[in-house]
């Protein structure tokens, strides 16, 4: 049975920089995010994103992050895989445990989650997930 955590996330840093441009093409760049969250998820995330953006601003964009910490009384970490876009000031994402990736208390977790957010940072943040049995 799926459970909801409930948190927010803090953007602690953001180092962003382009990787290829050129004319009449669209600019590609490398964002570095550090994140704080609090709630039903204690933890430090690192995602790094790779984005495209078009020449009226929108952009796609799409990132793995590895969380530190603990959800409930479960400490470990585990790795997201983010896809998403950005348009009229509104960043759309969905967000997916990549299997195997857990580690520690929360081996096994499965999840996912969606958000909509707009420039700030600060942001409420859902995942919805299990734990399942793990071999190892």
């Amino acid at each position: 049975m799926k459970k909801t955590a409930k948190a927010r996330f803090a953007i602690k840093s953001w180092d962003e920089k382009p990787y290829s441009e050129g004319t009449d093409q669209p600019k590609l760049t490398r964002a570095s995010v550090a994140k704080t969250f609090t709630g039903d998820i204690e933890a430090e995330g690192h995602v790094e994103y790779l984005m495209m953006y078009r020449s009226d601003g929108s952009a796609s964009f799409v990132g793995i992050e590895r969380i530190v910490g603990r959800i409930g009384n479960k400490s470990g970490t585990f790795v997201l895989q983010r896809i998403g876009a950005f348009e009229d000031g509104q960043a759309t994402e969905s967000y997916t445990v990549i299997p195997g990736s857990a580690t520690g208390d929360l081996r096994g977790l499965v999840g996912e989650g969606h958000s909509s957010v707009g420039h700030g940072m600060e942001h409420p943040f859902e995942l919805r997930y299990e734990l399942r049995p793990s071999d190892a």
